[in-house]
C-alpha cells in the first residue's frame, strides 16, 4: 500500500484516511483512526480483500439467484454493497451510516458505479432498522464497528428482534463481529440470535473457533433453510480455508451462555493493535 488521497476528521474526532493499493490501480483502503475498515476495488467490485467479506460472500452467493433486498447496517466505503450491485445487478439496497462526513469522502473519492442501486441514510443502526419496513430486506448486513469494537446496541434480543421483523420469510441476517479467549461475546451472541432466528452458522478461522487467537467470525442466521453445505464447500475451498459450525456443534459451542439484552448487554472485545491498524 502507498499512502495517498485524503485525511479527514472522522467519527468521535478521529480520523479516515485513503490509502492506494499500489498492486491493484483500482484498489482503495479505508482506515478509521488507522484500523483498517474498508477494502474497495473501484475496477473489480467482486474483488474481496477481507476474509470475512469473502465469507459474506459465500453465503449470498448460495442463495437464489436475482436482485436482493439488502439492508447493510455499517456503510464504512460500501464494500458489500458493491458487491451484490455487480453480481445481483438491480439490487434494491440501503446503507445506514450515521457519520455524514465519512459518506461524503466515500461518495467523492470512491464513486459507485452507474446503475448501482444504493441509498446511505445518515442513521445508526437501531435508528435505521426500526424505520425500515416490516418483511423489506432479502438480506440485513451488520457490520458495525466503533474503536475496533461492534457496539453493545447492535447484538441484542431486542435488536435482533426487529431484524427479524424487517427480514423477509426466507431473509437472512450476515453479521460480522470479533471476539477472542474465551469467546463469550460469540457464545452469548448465538444464544441471542437463535431466540428470534433459529437456524445459525458461523464461519471463522479454526483457531478463532477453537479460542486460540482473536478474529472476526462471522454469522449467518435465518428462520429455516440455510445453504449450510455450499457454505461449507466454499469455506474449506478458500485460500486459508474457514470452518464451518452449526447444528449440534453451534449448540454445544454456545453451551448455556446468556443472551445479550439490552438490560445486560456486551461490547465485543478490543482487538490487539497489531492486528487491525496500520502504522501503530
Amino acid at each position: 500500500m502507498a499512502e495517498l488521497e485524503h485525511a479527514m476528521p472522522g467519527p468521535a474526532g478521529g480520523v479516515a484516511e485513503l490509502l492506494a493499493d499500489a498492486d491493484r490501480p483500482g484498489g482503495w483502503l479505508l482506515l478509521l483512526d488507522r484500523i483498517r475498515q474498508s477494502y474497495v476495488d473501484l475496477d473489480d467490485p467482486s474483488y474481496l480483500d477481507f476474509e470475512y467479506i469473502q465469507a459474506f460472500a459465500d453465503v449470498l452467493d448460495a442463495l437464489p439467484p436475482g436482485p436482493l433486498a439488502v439492508t447493510h447496517v455499517g456503510g464504512g466505503g460500501c464494500t458489500m454493497a458493491r458487491y451484490v450491485a455487480a453480481t445481483r445487478p438491480g439490487s434494491p439496497q440501503i446503507v445506514l451510516e450515521p457519520d455524514a462526513a465519512l459518506t461524503a469522502l466515500v461518495r467523492a473519492r470512491l464513486p459507485f458505479a452507474r446503475g448501482s442501486r444504493v441509498r446511505i441514510r445518515p442513521l445508526d443502526g437501531r435508528a435505521g432498522v426500526a424505520g425500515l419496513a416490516a418483511a423489506s430486506a432479502d438480506v440485513v448486513v451488520l457490520d458495525a464497528f466503533n474503536g475496533g469494537r461492534v457496539p453493545a446496541e447492535l447484538t441484542t434480543a431486542e435488536f435482533v428482534a426487529d431484524v427479524a421483523r424487517v427480514l423477509r420469510p426466507g431473509g437472512v441476517l450476515l453479521a460480522n463481529v470479533a471476539d477472542g479467549p474465551p469467546g463469550t461475546f460469540v457464545r452469548r451472541l448465538v444464544s441471542t440470535v437463535r431466540a428470534a432466528l433459529p437456524s445459525v452458522l458461523l464461519v471463522a478461522d479454526p483457531a478463532v473457533l477453537k479460542q486460540r487467537r482473536f478474529g472476526n467470525v462471522v454469522l449467518a442466521a435465518a428462520r429455516s433453510g440455510l445453504p449450510v453445505a455450499a457454505v461449507t464447500r466454499a469455506a474449506s475451498g478458500a485460500p486459508f480455508p474457514r470452518r464451518v459450525v452449526t447444528g449440534r456443534g453451534l449448540t454445544e459451542f454456545a453451551g448455556g451462555a446468556a443472551p445479550l439484552t439490552d438490560a445486560d448487554p456486551m461490547r465485543s472485545p478490543q482487538p490487539p493493535d497489531e492486528m487491525w491498524r496500520v502504522g501503530g
